[in-house]
């Protein structure tokens, strides 16, 4: 996984999408994020067994919280990319449910990283008439390089949901394309869900 998406990148990914249904279907996407950013930063900021690194509170707060509003189908489909359509439909559940675990275990210690970084919205670029979103963001720590972070978002019946993200123009989608790409060459769709188990199970112990 490339550098990029540590420290502070990663802290931005959840401090901006942890309170997002807190907001009513019909906010647009710039706004949902504006208005729950100083939410969610006072929430961290008064739970010191989630800045101490409680995983489990970590854990429970990003299931609230953040997994509703992630599209992780559509995001495993784009990660996957072509190998998608070679995964029956019960690999193809397989394959959603692992990498959404793996990316709430990844990305649960970045809820302790948290100091005193500023969330900036920068606007929204609407796509796809309307029906597609990307919302730029910045994450402005108190010293440091700025790290910008764009959402990819998408309208559904359900709110807004996003389906990818770059952090400093890298994709998390294109990040993960490559290495899974390589997986199923060398070891099939079975092969790829057993990475990301075992990549789950790594992130458990760390």
């Amino acid at each position: 996984m490339n550098a990029i998406w540590k420290g502070a990148g990663i802290t931005g990914l959840v401090l901006l999408l942890t309170g997002l249904n807190a907001l009513g279907a019909d906010v647009a996407p710039d706004e949902v994020i504006r208005k729950t950013a100083d939410e969610v930063i006072a929430a961290i900021k008064a739970d010191k067994s989630i800045q101490s690194g409680d995983r489990s509170k970590a854990y429970a707060l990003i299931d609230q919280k953040v997994l509703p509003h992630f599209d992780f189908t559509r995001m495993t489909r784009l990660a996957v990319g072509r190998n998608w359509n070679q995964a029956s439909a019960d690999q193809q559940k397989q394959l959603v449910d692992e990498f959404r675990d793996l990316l709430v275990r990844t990305y649960a210690t970045s809820l302790s990283q948290y100091k005193d970084q500023v969330v900036q919205v920068k606007g929204t670029d609407n796509q796809n008439g309307g029906t597609e979103a990307v919302v730029h963001t910045a994450i402005v720590p108190s010293g440091g390089q700025t790290v910008p972070i764009d959402y990819s978002m998408e309208k559904t019946g359900d709110g807004w949901k996003v389906f990818d993200i770059r952090v400093d123009g890298v994709s998390l989608v294109t990040n993960y394309r490559s290495e899974f790409s390589d997986v199923v060459r060398r070891n099939g769709i079975e092969g790829l869900i057993k990475a990301l188990d075992d990549k789950r199970k790594l992130a458990d112990k760390r």
